[in-house]
């Protein structure tokens, strides 16, 4: 499975005879980042703002996942799971995805801004790839995010919801989370490929290159 970032929250996730899933599309004049049009089979949502939920920039899509449920796309198999501090004075309600490609899970956490306890983390299933917010805003700060990660022991983890130069939201920088991971040299990439043959049992960082 192949995953590419196009900043935010935004993924494309694609495997070969598999559907295509796009992550949280933007509204590029409210968040920055250059305007998206991607070609996808299923979109998530993963709550309701225009940094996350911005479908005509994926004008072909056959599917659209807005909440809590399971669901079998073109052979991906899809868990939306509702996670949000329902104790908070105004909760964002936010669905957490638990995508299975091939044997690879991949768990896209949203704009999730609390710890879970650990029964709900284990409730989600085995996860090998976490997509996790690091930046703060209304969404997990780096500290949270690696308490977070050691709760959900993924093989795989690539942050997202943070400061790059091409976005107009206060956020912190990526650099603030590897401090946390204690990681002075993640892998860094443009895409990465991720199969059964190359998960680790210790977790390691990605750090993808927004797409141009």
């Amino acid at each position: 499975m192949d995953i590419i970032w196009y900043g935010h929250s935004c993924f494309r996730l694609t495997e070969r005879n598999l559907a295509t899933v796009v992550t949280d599309p933007y509204d590029a004049g409210v968040i920055g980042y250059r305007p998206l049009r991607l070609k996808t089979d299923v979109v998530t949502i993963s709550h309701d703002t225009p940094g996350h939920n911005y479908l005509a920039a994926t004008p072909n899509y056959s599917y659209a996942l807005t909440g809590p449920g399971e669901y079998e796309i073109g052979g991906v198999f899809i868990v939306g799971a509702a996670m949000h501090d329902a104790e908070a004075e105004n909760p964002i309600r936010n669905v957490i995805y638990v995508m299975e490609f091939n044997g690879v899970t991949v768990a896209h956490l949203g704009d999730l801004n609390y710890i879970p306890s650990q029964s709900a983390v284990d409730a989600l299933g085995n996860i090998d790839v976490a997509l996790v917010p690091v930046g703060g805003g209304e969404a997990l700060f780096a500290n949270q995010a690696a308490e977070v990660i050691s709760l959900l022991e993924p093989s795989i983890v690539i942050p997202m919801h943070y400061q790059t130069p091409m976005t107009t939201l206060e956020l912190e920088p990526v650099d603030r989370f590897l401090k946390e991971m204690g990681v002075s040299a993640p892998v860094e990439a443009d895409s990465f490929r991720v199969t059964t043959s190359n998960l680790t049992e210790q977790t390691q960082v990605v750090v993808l290159s927004v797409k141009e």
